[in-house]
């Protein structure tokens, strides 16, 4: 619950519209939502500085609806559910209407503000080829929906390393870089030693048999020689664009 939220309801307590045991009942209830198959956190943004964002993958498409439409009756901010697949993205959008969905991305999400928080803050995202860019995908979306300027940058991998340089200049210029790679995973290191941004590293499971599902790509990142380079889990973009706008954030403050 937002602290407006907060004084919203003493406003109206205040007012005589609503007695103490309702005001009680709505402060519970915008805390946290029980659903028995879900504890809807609607207090997450106050605490960690996003909504909570829905994992749609092993949920119902039912159960996806219900926690989209608390958190939309819990907040005015951008609704998201990650690893959504189209049949879910129109079971949802017949009861949301305002719903979108990035098929790339595999994100369902309703866009109510479209602000960008800095645009001098920009995120930049590289990806080592073409089949990473689903995972690319789920972070670049990800990071706007948080109010971030992000840039793509797709097919920069060590197998074409000059295709990199071109796009260097860009990349000096990013808050926060998102490199996102299968295969061996070099490109981490790679784009780790020549910039000085904090690198989010995104292991793939993009690659041959003995990549081990992006197992390769994780230890390759893990053991990186180039100093600043953090590494997520397999194929985890949303993880990565939610670091990378806390790393907005806190350059926000200082500014």
């Amino acid at each position: 619950m937002t602290e407006e939220k907060i004084r919203e309801f003493l406003r109206r307590y205040k007012a005589g519209s609503l007695d103490e045991e309702e005001t009680a009942a709505a402060i519970r209830k915008f805390s946290f939502e029980d659903m028995g198959f879900a504890a809807v956190d609607h207090s997450r943004e106050e605490r960690q500085g996003i909504a909570e964002v829905i994992y749609a993958a092993g949920k119902t498409k039912e159960q996806t609806l219900k926690i989209m439409k608390s958190l939309i009756a819990g907040s005015d901010k951008n609704i998201m559910a990650t690893r959504a697949d189209g049949e879910t993205y129109e079971f949802v959008k017949k009861e949301l209407p305002q719903a979108q969905y990035d098929d790339e991305a595999r994100i369902i999400y309703v866009e109510r503000e479209n602000k960008i928080l800095d645009e001098e803050n920009r995120i930049a995202i590289v990806t080592a080829g073409t089949s990473d860019l689903p995972v690319a995908k789920e972070a670049w979306r990800t990071a706007t929906l948080l109010g971030n300027a992000a840039d793509l940058f797709c097919d920069c991998g060590v197998a074409g390393i000059h295709r990199l340089f071109n796009r260097l200049d860009a990349l000096q210029k990013a808050n926060a870089v998102i490199v996102v790679a299968g295969m061996e995973g070099a490109l981490a290191s790679v784009v780790g030693g020549l910039i000085k941004a904090p690198i989010i590293a995104v292991p793939t499971s993009v690659g041959y048999g003995a990549s081990f599902g992006g197992v390769s790509a994780l230890l390759s990142m893990l053991n990186s020689c180039a100093a600043g380079v953090a590494t997520v889990n397999i194929d985890n973009g949303f993880g990565a664009a939610v670091m990378a706008h806390k790393i907005n954030l806190l350059a926000k403050k200082k500014q």
